[in-house]
């Protein structure tokens, strides 16, 4: 029986875990294979001095290895790094980033694939494309054709991961006004209305094991300060309820909320 497999295709190291880690490591303990793609090495994600920079590739090399750190604590099945230069996401070829994506699906064949939703949660233009990327890579995975031998593979069910109010407003109160200024519009973060919610998952046993993973993104600490100062009502918020939009699926379609990502894993589940 082919196991069922979760991928998460992501921009940055430390998107797994701020974003996905609740649910990334909910599912690893039931048994479900995770496993991520993330798209840069981090290289200008720098909170320190700026005369300690280490510059953009000695920076990616120690946030490629803290990322190989919070996988392990999260128990990803597999992580595969690519190498497009963090800020400059939204310039790389599409179709070169999509192929790359779809054959990455093809060999991981996962039912389930969890990606940014496509406002990049507060504009962020990396966020905003590997939303894209991954949509269209998951287009191209089922296309029939053989590549290099590989079958195709059609993915069950796609989905964006949205922040509702609650979530938003734990994660500004640690790190302020989610603004992003590009081409001299502002960009802020908006709350996806609770009404198109598809799916919320009960993420509260995993808060701990989260947080560890938080911690081995020793690079980005200093970013972290105030998120790891929270209240623990506003660190639940952000960490022990996640929250998606279900952007299609071959095995759902009710316009009830799920509490599992798709009908599939809840009946594996239920034979465990």
């Amino acid at each position: 029986m082919t196991p069922n497999k979760i991928l998460a295709i992501l921009a940055h190291p430390d998107d797994e875990t701020l974003g996905f880690g609740g649910t990334l490591a909910r599912y690893a303990a039931m048994g479900i294979e995770t496993h991520l793609i993330c798209a840069t090495r981090g290289q200008r994600g720098w909170f320190g001095a700026p005369d300690d920079n280490p510059g953009p590739d000695a920076l990616g090399d120690i946030r490629s290895g803290e990322l190989q750190k919070a996988a392990r604590i999260l128990n990803l099945q597999s992580v595969h790094l690519l190498d497009y230069m963090d800020g400059d996401l939204n310039q790389a070829d599409p179709q070169s980033i999509a192929h790359q994506l779809a054959t990455h699906i093809r060999h991981i064949r996962p039912q389930v694939v969890l990606t940014f939703d496509p406002y990049g949660v507060y504009g962020h233009p990396d966020h905003i494309a590997i939303a894209q990327f991954t949509t269209a890579a998951v287009v191209q995975a089922a296309d029939g054709l053989r590549v290099n031998g590989v079958p195709s593979h059609r993915v069950d069910a796609l989905y964006y991961r949205v922040l509702t109010a609650p979530e938003l407003m734990a994660y500004q109160s640690a790190f302020g006004d989610l603004v992003m200024t590009i081409d001299g519009v502002e960009r802020r973060a908006t709350a996806w209305p609770e009404w198109a919610v598809t799916t919320r998952i009960d993420t509260r046993a995993y808060v701990e094991q989260v947080w560890q993973a938080v911690q081995a993104h020793c690079s980005q600490l200093p970013g972290y300060e105030r998120l790891m100062a929270l209240p623990s009502a506003e660190q639940q918020a952000i960490f022990g309820i996640q929250t998606f939009y279900r952007a299609f699926s071959f095995t759902a379609g009710s316009h009830k909320q799920e509490t599992e990502l798709f009908q599939n894993v809840q009946v594996a589940l239920s034979a465990v």
